[in-house]
Order: C-alpha cells, then structure tokens, then sequence
C-alpha cells in the first residue's frame, strides 16, 4: 500500500513516499481506510528515534486518523466513519491502518474527515486533562501554557464550556489573536510580557486554579511559582524540548498539586471512559462550542513540510494531512 516512509531514525528528511505491506487486523482490532491523518508532535519525535515508541523501519508515522471500518463487526460495522488512534502508535500516513475497537470512536454526523482528524486527539487530549485529572470547575481561573497550538486552542475552548476564566499565554500576536477566537478571556503574549508579572496582576496575586502545560522548560518553572492554593498543575508535554524538574517544597508550600496527563494511556487503560469523553465533546461540538481550527491541508507526499513547522513551532491549530491523489 501506498505510505510516508521512514527508513532510518535520524532526520526528517528521511521519510518519502514508498510502499508498505498493508497491515492486517488483529484480536480486538478494526481496520481503517485512511481518508485523513492528524499531525502531532511526537510525530516529529519518533522519527528522530527520540520518542517513547520506536519501531523497526521501515514504518510509517502518525498515530490520528479518520476514515472508514473496512472490516467490520456488530459495535463498529463495515463502512462506518470512525476517529481513532492507531494500535501500534504509528502507520498513520499510510492508506491503512488499524485501531483498537475499544477505543475507536464514530465520527458525529455532519462532522467531515479532516476535522476529525485535526479534532480527535487535542480534544481528547484537552478534555481528559481538566475533566478527568484537573477537575476544573465553573468560576476557577485556568491558564493555558502554548495556547495557539493544537491542544491548547481546544483546552481554552473545553475551559469556557466548563465555566471557567481562561487565560492563554502563546508567543506572538498571531497566536493570542487565534486564543481570542476560540475563546480565551485574556491573553499573555510570552515573548513581550513577563508572564509571572502578568498572571500574577491577572489573578490579584492568588495565582492559577489549574494550569494546563504543553511546554515544559521555563515556562513550567514560571507557574509552578504561580499557583493558587488547591491549584492543579497538569504536565502533559514538553513542546519547548526541555523536561522540567520541581522542588517540592513549592506544591508543598503553596497546597498546589502536580498532576501528570498521559491521554494515549489512559485510552487503553479505561476505553468505556474515553467513550464518555467523547460522547461530551460529540454533544460540544453539536452545539457549537468546539470549533478545530485546521491551519493547513496538505497531501501526505507533503508531510515533511508540515512536521518541519510543528518542529519550528509555527502551527496555529492543526494540520491535516490526506491522501494524494
């Protein structure tokens, strides 16, 4: 079949259009016709050898797809639309790839392949980290680390449904204009505003409630000094390329806890409450609360364009990716 090939861990200039062996379903598994496939950072990783799962090349990235069941069963038949992660946690970029039936979610009606491909994993992603692990409620402030990216942009959406005051922090005007958009009450532009002056001056000098951090590096060190008492300070990636430390004393001190969001996992761990999440964010995006911002389309020939601006951090939202003609 048809697929993006890497070759080699190394650059990523290393993967091209090639030919793999079709992938077949296994126990548990569902096979998908690949109509579109999300581009997510750690795509960038696995092909530099630098992520948690390395697979033997050749392999094709991407783990976020949208298409169509190609075999069946009762819960998911043939032909049934679905958004899903990939079981291996690549094979994405390929005309076909399988899933785990669990954890395979359908597609809303109305909803068309490519915003569910931009929509499936920052959305779950987001949802999950301030329902599940935050426990965000209504009337709390919550504060967005790399909000003009994929998971931030739906996390400051998901806060506004919630209830919550949302303030995004991104770099540039670009990116908090794309905050305002989607809902953010307030933005912090990180490369012209000292971000602790600022959330500290936003909050009365109470701090965040609950933070939501894709970034890691000095970002983290900067709100984990600005934290409200009872806050929640969700890890959940490290977009800046530095993995941070805390001292304890400070969540101590402050009565704030640390909280790590792992989404891939806790998919496989608890499917029947991913299908919940999903049924929520299904009933959202009906009523026009969740609208993905697609940045770009572009075909899978073109994919080492589009891992290049997630690596240099220029994506507003997401890019999607489908197959060439």
């Amino acid at each position: 079949m048809k697929a993006m090939v890497c070759k080699a861990f190394g650059g990523l200039e290393d993967l091209s259009p090639g030919i793999l062996r079709e992938p077949k379903s296994g126990p548990g598994e569902i096979l998908i016709g690949v109509r579109a496939a999300g581009v997510n950072f750690p795509d960038v990783l696995i092909l530099r050898g630098a992520y948690q799962v390395r697979p033997a090349p050749p392999f094709a990235p991407g783990f976020e797809v949208a298409g169509t069941v190609l075999d069946g069963t009762d819960k998911l038949p043939a032909g049934t639309r679905v958004m899903a992660l990939t079981a291996s946690g690549h094979g994405g970029f390929a005309a076909r790839a399988t899933a785990r039936l669990a954890e395979a979610v359908r597609i809303p009606d109305g909803m068309d392949d490519i915003t569910a491909a931009g929509f499936h994993t920052v959305y779950g992603t987001a949802f999950h980290a301030l329902q599940d692990r935050g426990g965000l409620r209504a009337g709390e402030t919550l504060v967005v680390l790399g909000a003009g990216g994929g998971v931030g942009l739906a996390a400051v959406e998901i806060g506004v449904a919630l209830g919550a005051r949302v303030i995004a922090v991104a770099g540039g005007a670009e990116k908090c204009a794309a905050a305002v958009e989607h809902g953010a009450h307030e933005t912090i532009d990180h490369r012209a505003e000292d971000l602790r002056d600022r959330v500290r001056e936003m909050t009365g000098g109470q701090g965040a409630d609950v933070c939501l951090d894709v970034v890691g590096g000095d970002a983290f060190h900067v709100m984990s000094r600005c934290m409200n008492w009872g806050g929640r300070l969700l890890t959940l990636g490290y977009a800046s390329g530095t993995i941070p430390s805390l001292p304890a004393n400070l969540p101590m001190l402050k009565g704030y806890a640390l909280v790590g969001v792992y989404w891939g996992q806790s998919v496989v761990r608890d499917p029947a409450g991913h299908q919940q999440n999903f049924a929520r964010l299904a009933d959202l995006w009906r009523a026009g609360k969740l609208r993905p911002k697609i940045s770009r389309v572009l075909p899978f020939s073109r994919a080492v364009e589009a891992l290049r601006a997630f690596e240099a951090r220029t994506v507003v939202g997401k890019i999607v990716l489908t197959p060439d003609e």
